[in-house]
């Protein structure tokens, strides 16, 4: 994997958009002809596929490629994206408690560009177990700090859905 292909797979991306549910199969057809090119034993391959799949309406087929690009050794930022397109699959699926399960561990990952996502999707996957107040506390500790003003009553509201009564 180079440059050239990353920004080739960049650019097939960024023509997702233009294939409807009925062409669907021709944009995974793209993202497999790139991942034809990488060494059979790698973990970005899985991990694209998987997100072809799961972005064309199929989290069902997905999973299986997400563990097997996690299982491969995906790293970096790919690696924390798959574990949230994992759980956002797996709750799809009906498998939310797993996927909280995978995410509550991603809290307490180092920091990066993918927090606020790992605590949008973990609030989904709290929702779809019927625990809501959690996910409202996550989702609004995520947005307080980029609110303009109020940062520090969101975030105590955010603390107070979760804290028990005294």
């Amino acid at each position: 994997m180079n440059q050239d292909w990353e920004d080739r797979m960049a650019a097939a991306w960024a023509t997702f958009d233009d294939y409807d549910e009925d062409h669907a199969g021709e944009f995974r057809a793209v993202i497999d002809a790139l991942v034809a090119e990488l060494p059979n034993d790698s973990a970005v391959g899985p991990f694209q596929q998987a997100g072809a799949w799961d972005s064309t309406g199929h989290s069902d087929k997905a999973i299986a490629l997400y563990r097997e690009a996690l299982a491969r050794g995906l790293d970096g930022s790919q690696r924390r994206q798959a574990t949230i397109q994992l759980s956002s699959s797996l709750r799809n699926i009906g498998q939310a408690e797993e996927g909280v399960k995978l995410l509550t561990q991603e809290l307490t990952a180092q920091s990066d560009e993918w927090d606020d996502a790992v605590r949008a999707c973990l609030a989904l996957c709290l929702s779809s177990l019927g625990r809501d107040r959690e996910g409202l506390s996550l989702v609004l500790g995520a947005l307080a700090p980029h609110l303009p003003r109020y940062q520090r009553s969101m975030a105590n509201y955010a603390r107070l859905l979760v804290e028990p009564e005294l």
